[in-house]
């Protein structure tokens, strides 16, 4: 019975180890067969694909950028306006950019220091040539109303505008008359006539003669009487004779326009009062007078208007 058991028990065994053994003596069997043949062994496949031995090309050229950025908001152009397309000032190109800002203390109505002629008196409806410069310097702010300035060298001082009469041969604007002075003079300006008869200018008009205003240009031989001297300025006197201003000339006695600043005691019939701002004015014509006080008198002085 024990002689049984351990040939049992060794065929078991034997048997166990036969099993075992065949695995690794077939794998043993197909290696020998593989390398014997050579060429009949399998490549083992890669653990990842290949990749490939060249890359697509990118594009040779990138698309090209905008040469200029759209400006930001509120950024300045890089490039200045070119001399002629800036903004002018008087007339003429200016190199820099600031304005040149008005005067409140000009050397004279024009703005021309020590320089005299004719300037522009500017009316609310039109622009006339009534006002002359004068050299002398303001030595006052101007009054600023209405978007002119009214240039003055004495304070305003108000008294009632009261017309004067320089007697029984003179005459004011529109009045007409039948008949002439057999004595009266011819003049033409501008090829407009006129009658001249002491101190008073008329123009032919249906059935008579019309006074009106004196021409400027026109010259008399002799100065109308009780025509008085006006300071123009420290070198220069005027005439004036009812609402008239002469100068003194090569052929007598010329007609000119007022000069700023200059003062008279005595305005003629058909002048009115007008109010600028808070001052009232008085105009006769084209010419504004500022009522003002010299040496204890009541008189006016020719104001030079200009825009603001």
């Amino acid at each position: 019975m024990r002689q049984l058991l351990r040939n049992t028990t060794f065929v078991g065994l034997t048997v166990a180890a036969v099993v075992l053994l065949l695995p690794s003596t077939a794998q043993a069997q197909r290696m020998s067969h593989g390398s014997r043949g050579g060429s009949a062994s399998r490549a083992r496949p890669s653990a990842q694909p290949s990749r490939p031995t060249s890359r697509p090309s990118r594009p040779s050229t990138q698309p090209s950028r905008p040469t200029t950025q759209p400006s930001r908001p509120g950024a300045q152009p890089s490039r200045q306006p070119s001399s002629s397309q800036r903004p002018t000032i008087n007339g003429s190109n200016q190199n820099s950019g600031n304005r040149a800002r008005p005067s409140t203390r000009p050397t004279n109505p024009s703005g021309n220091a020590g320089r005299g002629g004719n300037t522009i008196n500017i009316d609310n409806s039109r622009n006339t040539t009534v006002v002359r410069n004068n050299s002398i310097r303001y030595n006052r702010p101007p009054h600023v109303y209405g978007g002119h300035r009214y240039y003055a060298y004495h304070p305003y001082y108000y008294h009632p505008y009261r017309p004067y009469s320089w007697g029984p041969a003179w005459h004011p604007w529109g009045y007409f008359v039948a008949r002439i002075a057999t004595t009266a003079i011819i003049i033409s300006i501008a090829n407009q006539q006129y009658h001249y008869d002491s101190g008073v200018y008329y123009t032919a008009s249906s059935g008579g003669y019309t006074v009106v205003q004196a021409p400027v240009g026109a010259t008399i031989t002799t100065l109308p009487a009780n025509a008085e001297p006006v300071v123009v300025n420290e070198t220069t006197n005027n005439y004036y004779y009812g609402g008239t201003y002469y100068e003194k000339s090569d052929g007598g006695y010329t007609v000119v326009p007022p000069t700023a600043g200059t003062i008279v005691e005595n305005l003629p019939e058909g002048a009115e009062e007008v109010k600028v701002g808070d001052q009232t004015y008085v105009k006769y014509g084209e010419t504004y007078y500022l009522p003002v006080q010299k040496d204890g008198k009541n008189v006016y002085e020719v104001v030079d208007v200009q825009p603001e």
